[in-house]
């Protein structure tokens, strides 16, 4: 884990890869969690048995916002930044899937500090590039511009 001492160093850290965080695995149980949680019922999420007949690779898929859902623990699990009150999520930009996740795959988050912006009086604004990949897989499942607002 990369911990950064302050805006300042995380400053001079734009265009740099902070980290990857280990792997996560994406199993049936978290799907259906997430499909309750989110009133998103899909069968090509939740059922088991009609997606062996009529789904390329025969197994449910992830939901493209569980892949996105998992971005703070991805972040968190690379960096640390010292000296905050808190922080908020400012939102996101040019989020994109690529790729299905199959039940059972496992995902991790490759994490670039994109941009920064001072918020006056005593906030930083960040962009941070986050690309989750699939284990065994030729492309991402996902990119996305994550926005975070750190304030001290």
């Amino acid at each position: 884990m990369r911990v950064f001492n302050g805006f300042d160093e995380i400053k001079s850290a734009v265009g740099a890869e902070v980290g990857t965080s280990d792997w996560i695995e994406i199993t049936q149980d978290r799907i259906n969690k997430f499909a309750e949680a989110t009133c998103d019922e899909q069968w090509i999420h939740v059922d088991q048995d009609r997606a062996k007949q009529e789904l390329p690779g025969g197994q449910t898929i992830a939901h493209g916002l569980l892949s996105l859902s998992l971005a703070p623990m991805f972040l968190r699990s690379v960096m640390g930044l010292k000296g905050l009150k808190t922080t908020l999520n400012y939102g996101a930009d040019r989020i994109r899937y690529l790729a299905p996740v199959p039940a059972g795959s496992r995902l991790r988050g490759r994490t670039t500090i994109a941009e920064v912006e001072d918020v006056p009086p005593e906030g930083l604004r960040v962009n941070y590039h986050l690309v989750i990949e699939i284990e065994g897989g030729k492309r991402p499942v996902c990119v996305a511009e994550l926005i975070a607002l750190h304030l001290r």
